[in-house]
């Protein structure tokens, strides 16, 4: 038997569906998505913390939920928004429907409803925020909820997601889907340090992939406590919300920076950088969140699709050229993408080069950071 759910964004706008996974109230801040693939990635991924994922494929649910793509031990979002919930799971490693699994972390969600119309919402007058009720919430009180509601500018998301003490990372069920770089295991395995602002799993089958001994640790980790681990390189990775909400980690940042020690930043990793830097981060209007990202290297103007799932970029008005050279930007609204130091071997891109899900196409990032580890030069 279907429920009825209501969702109300700020603006007042309602759209009554049908529920699905928990039967509860949730606030958040609504962002859209444009991947045709890898709703699980999606709804695991640290990186959204505080928001609910409006998907613009029009059908979800259908392979269900496994065990070995998971980016984290639960599902990240405050709620889901579909146009259509399928009503069987057909894929061979599903262990479970989306709908159970959502209902057993207390997510709810809302089909058959206008996505389109969202999206569209979204896109021309920017991200908002909104409440969703599976249980019987009435608009009005939904509306005063969003409209109460603090969001997400200025704040630690990150501490929320963040791991609480270091760890060595061993491995999980979706190792096997990532290839061995196979030249990597004939030189000498180097000990990486990786901040889990949000870490995704992907992030580290990939580095484990390229013969790196990886420990994870906190947010919160002073750069003094870093360099006491002995590491040959320092990964900093994606996670939610606004960098300005993290001045202890644009501390650290900064002063890991002075060691010389390479270090690659994405997503997160890359606006803490920037702010190390001196520079300002922005809100974008309604956000990169998707597989399907077109960006340009500057050097050699070759052009790649990323993966990205950001709200903030850096303010290229307020970065010093002198310190930092801007090495992809992209192709949709020129945003910055990626910054490169000219005097110490750091470098960092705003998309994601493990893409769970999304293209390949930068995975050879991976490579250029283990090369700067070893002794080559960054490409």
């Amino acid at each position: 038997m279907k429920t009825n759910a209501t969702l109300v964004l700020e603006d007042g706008t309602t759209l009554h569906g049908s529920a699905f996974g928990a039967y509860t109230d949730a606030v958040f801040e609504l962002v859209f998505n444009t991947s045709m693939t890898g709703y699980q990635e999606i709804l695991s991924d640290p990186s959204y913390r505080g928001q609910g994922v409006l998907f613009t494929v029009p059908h979800l649910g259908n392979v269900g939920i496994n065990e070995e793509d998971h980016e984290s031990t639960r599902p990240q979002i405050s709620a889901v928004v579909t146009r259509q919930l399928s009503p069987l799971v057909s894929n061979w490693r599903a262990t479970q429907p989306l709908h159970d699994w959502l209902l057993s972390h207390e997510v709810p969600g809302i089909s058959e409803v206008d996505t389109r119309l969202l999206t569209r919402k979204l896109r021309d007058g920017g991200t908002q925020k909104a409440a969703l009720s599976t249980c019987g919430t009435s608009q009005e009180k939904l509306l005063s909820m969003a409209r109460d509601w603090p969001g997400l500018d200025g704040r630690d998301m990150v501490r929320e997601v963040s791991c609480a003490n270091p760890y060595p990372w061993q491995g999980d069920a979706g190792d096997k889907w990532i290839p061995i770089f196979e030249s990597a295991f004939l030189q000498k395995q180097v000990h990486l340090v990786a901040y889990d602002f949000g870490i995704k799993q992907n992030i580290l089958r990939h580095l484990v992939a390229h013969n790196a001994r990886i420990t994870v640790v906190p947010a919160s980790t002073p750069a003094k406590g870093v360099m006491a681990l002995k590491p040959d390189g320092i990964f900093l990775s994606n996670g939610p919300g606004d960098p300005a909400g993290l001045p202890y980690a644009v501390t650290a940042v900064d002063t890991l920076i002075q060691y010389g020690i390479p270090i690659f930043g994405i997503c997160l990793g890359h606006q803490l950088i920037g702010r190390a830097l001196g520079a300002e981060t922005r809100r974008l209007k309604f956000g990169h969140h998707g597989g399907n990202h077109p960006v340009q290297h500057l050097q050699n103007h070759q052009a790649f699709i990323t993966a990205q799932n950001h709200n903030y970029c850096v303010d290229e008005s307020t970065l010093d050229t002198q310190l930092a050279e801007i090495t992809y930007r992209s192709l949709n609204d020129l945003s910055v993408e990626g910054l490169r130091l000219k005097k110490q071997p750091v470098f960092s891109v705003q998309y994601h080069p493990e893409a769970a899900p999304g293209p390949h196409d930068a995975h050879h990032l991976f490579n250029e950071f283990f090369t700067l580890i070893r002794g080559g030069e960054h490409a």
